[in-house]
């Protein structure tokens, strides 16, 4: 019979060894081998710390297990075909009465709102009910926010106050950390220091927590543990069958699912998308000097990852569970093809640079958890409405811009203005897909934003010097900084603008010439063309709310009601398009004002050549 050993091999430069001959006990029979590679240190690492359950909505799981399904999921994507997989058919559109069609029976109660998906959704069902409308939220898990810590800032908090959904006391509770100044870093080059950006990690268990009882006293109904079917829409309300039996009624269904929404694969046709960014990271305790952080670090030069080149950066902000505890993402920007890195390659690397990006050693160090996710990016994002009746929000919408991963920033952005719109689509019943079209318009300042992921993409087949990309940012981060504070915030915040976006081109043209035939080279002809149409166009919007919202906006009254709900959009669609809903805190202009006067100057940034 034959002998069944296991072995653990050996590994020399990245091979696979086992001893060349091994004799078995009395006669000589045939042998046969069933080796077991070695876990990567990736695996040992995750499967030797406990993780509690996993929660809906990016970065809500930390398992190796739920590592390995990503990637997976990754390696579809990055095939050579250009469709990821035949998208699952979930809408369909019924021609016809809901009183007339089979469901009659079970109409007892018709929702207004329906959102699908609660971890982001349940803000935006939240600021609803609090306009006095019926709604629900349909969750796959429990509705409950990860452990991981979101990081944002006061400004964009404060906007969820304006919109009713938090009060200034619940922002104080539901803060876990808070910490100044924030580093823009430069591998080799110098750092940018500036107050108040990214600058909160908030506990999204306990926020969460906060906004869904709000929700609950608001008369919100929530239906955790249950999962999206397939939608009928009829010509007077949206038939939503779920997985579990459960049939529910709605005049609006917004999906809130996210990025990898089914029926946001079902409108895309299962088109793979233009870009992703990968991030993988720890929170970690043990750190000594943990009052600063950084809201960006670029690496001084990219690596090849596989068959890759991919450019690091790095964000680091003190986590809110312990005075020595830190938060450390490395992420960077792909284009999705065949041989592009996997999370757990990215890891591998994580575990080898950290240590030096943050002066610390792994050994010192006890690991809380290992945190992964992959952000695709769309070009021709916001996502217009395709059905009636239905509207995509948050990262399900494509409104987060493309160089940032998690939508919880531009939600908080745009969240008065979708509150505001949905609840007068539902009051003058404009609910066809063109009308709620109007609600994810088209945004000249996001489209632009394309630009800046290309242009921070590692190409391999380039002719560029390994640390072009670095080079590249501080020129342009250097730039911003003599520029102030209403160039550099905005930015740093994800918001793009004209006049900004102008002086900054401006200066790095007069004062590196050079750079300039290289970005033509690094991006491509056929990218530049395409964002400068988008620069136009942000320029015209620019000017449009500038100087034609105030001419429009007193008689918009008086409008029929239809024309009235067309021209608010339109007048949103120019100031957010344009940046221009982003205006400085009085807080953030009293430090500006006091920068700009030398004599009253209480904060600098570093020397820099």
């Amino acid at each position: 019979m034959a002998l069944q050993l296991q072995l653990q091999p050996t590994v020399r430069n990245g091979v696979f060894q086992y001893p060349s001959a091994i004799k078995p006990f009395g006669n000589r029979k045939k042998v046969s081998f069933q080796a077991q590679a070695t876990p990567t240190r990736t695996q040992r690492i995750m499967e030797g710390i406990a993780v509690s359950g996993e929660v809906g909505g990016a970065g809500g799981a930390y398992s190796y297990s739920a590592l390995k399904r990503l990637d997976q999921l990754l390696s579809k994507i990055c095939s050579a075909s250009a469709v990821v997989e035949e998208p699952q058919k979930v809408v369909s559109s019924v021609p016809g009465s809901v009183k007339d069609s089979e469901h009659v029976g079970n109409l007892e109660e018709v929702f207004d709102v329906i959102v699908c998906g609660g971890t982001l959704g349940i803000f935006i069902a939240t600021a609803l009910s609090s306009k006095g409308l019926r709604v629900g939220v349909v969750e796959r898990n429990v509705l409950k926010g990860r452990e991981q810590e979101w990081n944002i800032s006061r400004k964009e908090l404060l906007e969820l106050v304006e919109v009713g959904v938090l009060t200034e006391d619940d922002i104080e509770e539901a803060t876990a950390a808070s910490f100044n100044p924030n580093r823009c870093g430069f591998e080799g080059k110098g750092d940018i220091w500036v107050q108040g950006i990214l600058n909160l990690g908030v506990s999204p268990v306990k926020l969460v927590e906060i906004v869904k009882d709000r929700f609950d006293s608001l008369g919100g109904v929530t239906f955790e543990g249950y999962s999206v079917s397939n939608i009928s829409v009829y010509q007077d309300a949206a038939v939503l069958q779920l997985k579990e039996g459960k049939t529910l009624f709605s005049r609006l269904i917004i999906d809130a699912m996210g990025n990898f929404s089914p029926i946001v694969k079902q409108i895309r046709c299962g088109r793979k998308p233009d870009g992703m960014c990968l991030v993988v990271g720890t929170c970690c305790r043990g750190f000594k000097e943990n009052s600063t952080s950084d809201v960006i670090f670029s690496s001084a030069t990219a690596k090849e990852v596989g068959q890759s080149l991919v450019q690091y950066f790095w964000e680091a902000f003190p986590a809110g569970s312990g005075p020595i505890d830190r938060t450390t993402y490395m992420f960077t920007y792909v284009d999705p093809q065949p041989g592009s890195p996997q999370l757990e390659e990215l890891l591998e690397d994580y575990w080898d640079l950290m240590p030096k990006y943050q002066g610390v050693s792994f050994d010192d160090l006890e690991i809380l958890r290992i945190i992964f996710g992959i952000f695709p990016t769309y070009r021709d994002s916001p996502l217009p409405a395709a059905f009636d009746r239905i509207l995509q929000f948050g990262d399900a919408s494509g409104i987060q811009s493309p160089v940032s991963f998690g939508g919880f920033g531009s939600l908080t952005r745009h969240l008065g203005r979708l509150t505001t719109g949905i609840y007068e689509a539902l009051e003058g019943n404009f609910l066809d897909s063109k009308s709620l079209s109007m609600l994810n318009p088209y945004m000249p300042n996001l489209s632009s934003s394309w630009l800046f992921q290309r242009a921070m993409s590692a190409k391999k087949q380039s002719n560029f010097p390994p640390d072009f990309i670095n080079e590249l940012l501080f020129a342009n981060f250097i730039s911003m900084q003599k520029l102030g504070d209403p160039v550099l915030r905005p930015f740093l915040q994800d918001v793009v603008q004209f006049g900004p976006l102008v002086k900054t081109l401006g200066l790095i043209t007069l004062t590196r010439p050079q750079i300039i035939p290289s970005i033509f080279k690094q991006v491509g002809i056929p990218v530049l063309l395409e964002w400068f149409g988008h620069f136009i166009m942000l320029g015209y919007y620019t000017f449009l709310s500038t100087f034609l919202d105030p001419t429009i906006r007193p008689l918009i009254e008086s409008f029929p009601a239809k024309m009235r709900y067309e021209w608010k959009r339109g007048l949103e669609a120019w100031q957010y398009g344009a940046g221009l809903d982003y205006k400085l805190s009085p807080s953030e202009a009293h430090e500006t004002a006091k920068r700009s006067d030398p004599s009253k100057e209480t904060f600098t940034t570093n020397s820099l050549p």
